[in-house]
């Protein structure tokens, strides 16, 4: 069965929710390369066009433009070490984005990282038929990604201590959710140690 490493919004926006889990997914992402196996990250932002009121964008009009991560923004740019590590895994200066790049960065415009995105043609070009989810916010884009590849017939693990989110009572909500109801909740160490 292939399995896929989804790494969602890493992004300088919430550098401060990732202090436990960029280790996690650091340690995560090398496993994967390693094994050679698919890796795909995520990056959340708005046009201006959807920033600019009236608002079409669900998620503009809940959080507001101040409140919502502008394309191009420093903010929207990935944290330094996953960039690093995506263009010292790719054999090319600097980062390449869209499908066909070895460690395709998928552009998103609401926690679902499917909708309105290609994620699922790349997933299937690559027959993954199980995804395991890591990234930040843990109830928010993660867990709503991880439910949507659920349901979507992807066998689904989030894995625990390589999510984060605001608060430690915001990590567990999420978590609890997803277990309770869609796949699989792991640790690092476990998906690690599934694919030895």
């Amino acid at each position: 069965m292939t399995t896929a490493l989804l790494i969602v919004d890493m992004q300088n926006v919430f550098t401060s929710m990732t202090t436990t889990c960029l280790p996690k997914i650091l340690h995560l992402a090398t496993h994967f390369k390693t094994n050679s196996l698919p890796i795909i990250f995520t990056q959340h932002g708005h046009s201006k066009a959807e920033l600019t009121p009236p608002f079409r964008n669900q998620l503009v009009r809940k959080w507001g433009s101040s409140g919502s991560i502008a394309t191009g923004s420093h903010d929207w740019e990935l944290i330094p070490s996953i960039a690093e590590f995506i263009s010292s895994s790719t054999k090319h200066d600097g980062i390449k984005t869209g499908e066909t790049s070895p460690y395709p960065i998928i552009p998103k415009n609401t926690y679902d990282a499917f909708l309105n995105t290609n994620l699922a043609s790349v997933l299937e070009r690559k027959k993954v038929e199980r995804v395991v989810v890591c990234g930040v916010m843990t109830d928010c884009c993660c867990d709503t990604t991880a439910r949507s590849a659920f349901n979507r017939g992807y066998e689904t693990w989030l894995v625990g201590d390589a999510c984060g989110t605001a608060s430690k009572r915001q990590h567990e909500a999420g978590l609890t959710g997803f277990g309770d109801a869609f796949g699989e909740v792991v640790e690092t160490e476990e998906v690690v140690k599934r694919f030895q």
